[in-house]
C-alpha cells in the first residue's frame, strides 16, 4: 500500500517547492502517476485480500474505491484551475495541499485494516473538505454549509466511537481479518439491538439516509468544485462502504432492525426525485439526484443479499464517476453564465456544441441508459430489494421514471431552448474541460464493457 501513498504524501513537498508556473502540471502529471500505479490492485481474485501489513490491506471491496479516490485527484486538480485563477500562489498550493491531504486519509479509509483506525482516518477526512468548503466556497452561506456538515457528521459519529470501544471490550479485537475468521455472534438482546444501530448511525448520516440529508445540498452548492467532486464521488462512498464491512461482521442480531430504515430510504428517493423536478439551481438538484441514488445503495446494504451486494459496489462506483462529471457540467456552465440557475443557461449547445455531447452522455449515464455500469448497478439492486418484498417495485419503478424525467429536465433547461440575451459572447469549450469529461467519461465506458471489475466476482 506504501506504493499508492507515500507518492501522494510526496506530492505535498512536491507542490511547496515548484516554480509556481508550474505547480499545476506538475501535480496533476504526479496524481495522474499515482493513478496510473493503483490500477495495479485490480489483479486479484476475490478469495483473497492483499495484506499489505497489519495496518492496511484490499479486498475486491476496497480497490474500486481506491483506484476512484486516486483517480478523482488529478480531475480535481484540473478542473479547480479557472477556480483560483486570481488567487495568490500560496493559496494556490494550500488548496492542492488540502486536495492531497484528503486523497491520503481517504485512501487509508478504505484500506485501513483496525476498525479503530477506519474511525480516525474517518474523522480525519472531515477537517480538509471543511476547510475547502469554507475558505473556498462561492456564495455567503458557505459557513453555515460546512458547520452543517461537520455538525451531522461528528453527532451521528459519537455513537460509533462508543460501540467500537464496546465492541473491543467485548471480542478482544476490532482488526477486520480477525474478526472474520472469529465470526462474533450477538446475543438477541435490546442492548445488542441498541449496538448494531449506534454502528450504523454514523454510516446512514454520511451515505445520506432521507431524514438526515440535509447537509448534503448545501455543502454541495457551497463548495467549489473540486469540493462537490470528492463529496459526491468519494465522501459519500465511505458510508456505503462501512456500512458493508460493519453488516458483513456483524450478522444482524434481528433482521426486522433494518425494516424502518430499508422503508425510509424507498420513500427517501422518491421523494427526493420529485424535489430534483422542481429545482432552479442546478448544483442542487444534482445534489438532490446523489441522495436518491444513494438511497438505492443503503436498502441493497441493508437488504444483505450477494446480488445486493454486487449492485451496491457497482452503483457507488457509477455514480462516483456520473456525479462528478455532471458537477464539472455544472462548473463549465457557471464559469461561463456566473449562475447556476437553468434557465439562464438555456440554449448553450448551439454555442458549444462539444459541450452539449458531454451534457448528453452524462445525462444518459445519471438515468442509467442501457448498457452503462448505473443500468447493471441498479438491476441488481432492484431485483434483489424484489425478492425480499414484492411491494418494492412499486417505489423502485417510480423511482427510476422520475430519474428519467429529472434529467431530462436538467438536460432540455440547461442546453436546448432559445438562447438568452446576455449568453451571445462565451469563451468557447477549452481543451482542458473537454480532457476532464473525456477522463470521466472513458472510465464509464470501459467498467461497462467489463463490470466484473468492480463486481468483486472472482
Amino acid at each position: 500500500m506504501l506504493k499508492i501513498i507515500l507518492p501522494s504524501i510526496m506530492l505535498l513537498p512536491l507542490t511547496w517547492f515548484t516554480n509556481n508556473k508550474t505547480v499545476w502540471t506538475n501535480t496533476t502529471c504526479h496524481s495522474l502517476m499515482i493513478s496510473l500505479i493503483s490500477l495495479s490492485l485490480l489483479h486479484q481474485d476475490s478469495t483473497n485480500s492483499y495484506n499489505f501489513s497489519t495496518t492496511f490491506f484490499s479486498d475486491p471491496l476496497s480497490t474500486p474505491l481506491v483506484i476512484l479516490t486516486t483517480w478523482l485527484l488529478p480531475l480535481m486538480l484540473l478542473a479547480s484551475q479557472n477556480h483560483l485563477s486570481k488567487e495568490q500562489d500560496n493559496y494556490k498550493k494550500m488548496y492542492i495541499s488540502l486536495l492531497t491531504l484528503l486523497q491520503v486519509f481517504l485512501i487509508m479509509t478504505f484500506t485501513a485494516t483496525e476498525l479503530m483506525l477506519f474511525y480516525i482516518l474517518f474523522e480525519a477526512t472531515l477537517i480538509p473538505t471543511l476547510i475547502i468548503i469554507t475558505r473556498w466556497g462561492n456564495q455567503t452561506e458557505r459557513l453555515n454549509a460546512g458547520l452543517y456538515f461537520l455538525f451531522y457528521t461528528l453527532i451521528g459519529s459519537i455513537p460509533l466511537l462508543i460501540s467500537l470501544i464496546n465492541f473491543s471490550n467485548t471480542f478482544g479485537t476490532l482488526n477486520l481479518v480477525l474478526l472474520s475468521l472469529k465470526q462474533p455472534a450477538l446475543s438477541q438482546s435490546w442492548s445488542n439491538h441498541i449496538l448494531w444501530l449506534a454502528f450504523m448511525l454514523a454510516f446512514l448520516v454520511k451515505m445520506p439516509l432521507y431524514g438526515v440529508h440535509l447537509w448534503l445540498p448545501k455543502a454541495h452548492v457551497e463548495a467549489p468544485i473540486a469540493g462537490s467532486m470528492v463529496l459526491a464521488a468519494v465522501l459519500l462512498k465511505m458510508g456505503g462502504y462501512g456500512m458493508m464491512r460493519i453488516s458483513i461482521l456483524l450478522d444482524m442480531v434481528n433482521k426486522t432492525m433494518a425494516y424502518p430504515f430499508i422503508m425510509l430510504s424507498l420513500w427517501g428517493m422518491v421523494m427526493t426525485s420529485s424535489i430534483c423536478m422542481r429545482q432552479t439551481d442546478l448544483k442542487s438538484l444534482i445534489a438532490y439526484s446523489s441522495v436518491s441514488h444513494m438511497a438505492l445503495v443503503i436498502v441493497a446494504v441493508m437488504i444483505q443479499t450477494p446480488w445486493s451486494f454486487m449492485g451496491a459496489t457497482a452503483l457507488m462506483i457509477a455514480h462516483g464517476l456520473t456525479s462528478s462529471l455532471l458537477f464539472c457540467l455544472a462548473n463549465s456552465n457557471y464559469e461561463r453564465t456566473h449562475s447556476r440557475t437553468m434557465m439562464l443557461a438555456q440554449g448553450l449547445q448551439t454555442i458549444l456544441p462539444l459541450m452539449g455531447v458531454w451534457w448528453m452522455l452524462g445525462s444518459l449515464a445519471n438515468l442509467a441508459l442501457p448498457p452503462s455500469i448505473n443500468l447493471i448497478g441498479e438491476l441488481l439492486i432492484i431485483t434483489s430489494s424484489f425478492s425480499w418484498s414484492n411491494l418494492s417495485i412499486l417505489m423502485m419503478g417510480m423511482n427510476m421514471i422520475m430519474t428519467a424525467a429529472y434529467t431530462f429536465y436538467m438536460l432540455i433547461s440547461s442546453q436546448r431552448g432559445k438562447l438568452t440575451n446576455h449568453t451571445k459572447f462565451l469563451p468557447p469549450t477549452h481543451t482542458r474541460e473537454s480532457t476532464i469529461m473525456s477522463l470521466h467519461i472513458i472510465p464509464i465506458i470501459l467498467i461497462s464493457i467489463n463490470p466484473k471489475l468492480i463486481l468483486g466476482l472472482p
